[in-house]
C-alpha cells in the first residue's frame, strides 16, 4: 500500500494525575503513526534520532514487523529529542515539563530512494517548511494529509498556509484550527481551511470525538467510550496511523470510505490510551481491532 510518515521519534517522560509516571519511553509522532499504521499493512518510517537513542527503543519498533524502520537515521553526535509533560486530572490538558530539541533542530530526514515510490503521505507534526520539503521528494503521491501544532501556527504561519495549498488533508485539534483561522466554531474553521487547498479537514476534540468538514459533506464521529485511560500521549497521532493505514489499504477515498478511516483511527486509538508508550499497541490483535470496530459501527450507524 505504500504508505509512508515523516515525523519524530522520541524519548518522553510522561505524569499522570493518579501519581503513575514513567521516564524515557519511547515516543513521537512517527513511533505512534508507525505503530498504529501496521496493525493494517506495511508503512515506511522517515525520521531521525540521535546517537543516544537506546537499544530498548529500537526492540520496541523492532515489535512492529511491518514497519519498514530503514528510513530512520541515526545521527552521530546528536542527541535524541526529549519531551516531557504532567497531565491534569482531565487528562485533556497537560503542562509541558520540557522540551529539548536535539536533532530536530538540525536538518532533517533524507527520503531513502526506496521510499519515493510511495503513494500515500503522512507528514506527521513538525515545521511546516521542512513537511513541505519532504513532500516535494515523492512525486507519485496519491494522497498527502498534514498534521501541525500550535508551535507552528504561532511562529510558521506562511509556511503552514504554502503547505496548505499542496496537501490533500490537514488533521488538527479544535484549539490549533481555532487558533489558526481565529474561527471558534469547528465547522467554520474548518471550511476556512477548505479554501486554502485541502479537500478535508479533520478536527479533533480529545473526549469529544472528531469532525470532518469535507468538500462534499460533514460528519461528527464521537470518541470510543473506553473504561481504561493510563496516557492520552500518542493518541492523536495513532488516529492519523488508523486512519492513513486503513486509506492505503481500501484506496477508498470518498467522502465515506474518509469517514470509516475517521471510525478505525478512533478504535486504534482508544488502546493507545489503555498503557503508556506503545505497550498495548505491540500485543494488540487484529481480532481486537475489528471487534471493538463492529460495536462502535452499531453505536454510530458507520454500516
Amino acid at each position: 500500500m505504500s504508505l509512508i510518515v515523516t515525523g519524530t521519534i522520541g524519548i518522553d517522560t510522561v505524569y499522570t494525575p493518579d501519581g503513575q509516571h514513567r521516564e524515557g519511553v519511547l515516543g513521537g509522532s512517527a513511533a505512534y503513526f508507525s505503530a498504529a499504521a501496521s496493525l493494517y499493512g506495511d508503512v515506511r518510517l522517515v525520521a531521525v534520532v540521535g546517537e543516544d537513542f537506546p537499544q530498548v527503543h529500537r526492540d520496541t519498533l523492532a515489535k512492529f514487523p511491518r514497519v519498514d524502520a530503514s528510513g530512520l537515521e541515526v545521527r552521530a553526535g546528536s542527541q535524541t529529542f526529549r519531551w516531557g509533560a504532567k497531565y491534569m486530572s482531565n487528562m485533556d490538558e497537560r503542562e509541558t515539563l520540557f522540551t529539548d530539541l536535539g536533532v530536530l533542530a538540525e536538518a532533517p530526514p533524507t527520503v531513502p530512494e526506496s521510499f519515493k515510490d510511495s503513494q500515500y503521505l503522512f507528514l506527521a507534526n513538525s515545521h511546516p517548511a521542512v513537511q513541505y520539503d519532504l513532500l516535494q521528494q515523492l512525486p507519485n503521491v496519491k494522497l498527502s494529509v498534514a498534521d501541525t501544532m500550535n508551535l507552528w501556527i504561532e511562529t510558521a504561519p506562511d509556511d503552514l498556509t504554502k503547505l496548505l495549498r499542496s496537501v490533500d488533508g490537514l488533521v488538527l485539534n479544535f484549539e490549533e484550527a481555532e487558533q489558526y483561522t481565529g474561527h471558534r466554531n469547528p465547522v467554520t474553521a474548518g471550511r476556512h481551511i477548505l479554501e486554502l487547498g485541502p479537500k478535508f479537514v479533520v478536527i479533533k476534540k480529545g473526549e469529544h470525538g472528531a469532525i470532518l468538514v469535507h468538500r462534499e459533506g460533514l460528519s461528527a464521529l464521537p470518541a470510543f467510550p473506553t473504561e481504561t485511560v493510563v496516557d492520552p500521549t500518542g493518541a492523536g497521532d495513532t488516529f492519523a496511523g488508523g486512519f492513513m493505514a486503513y486509506l492505503a489499504k481500501t484506496g477508498d477515498l470518498s467522502y465515506d470510505g474518509i469517514r470509516r478511516a475517521m471510525a478505525h483511527g478512533t478504535i486504534v486509538a482508544s488502546y493507545t490510551i489503555e498503557t503508556f508508550s506503545l505497550d498495548r499497541l505491540a500485543d494488540l490483535k487484529p481480532e481486537q481491532l475489528q471487534s471493538r470496530y463492529d460495536e462502535f459501527s452499531k453505536m454510530t450507524n458507520l454500516g
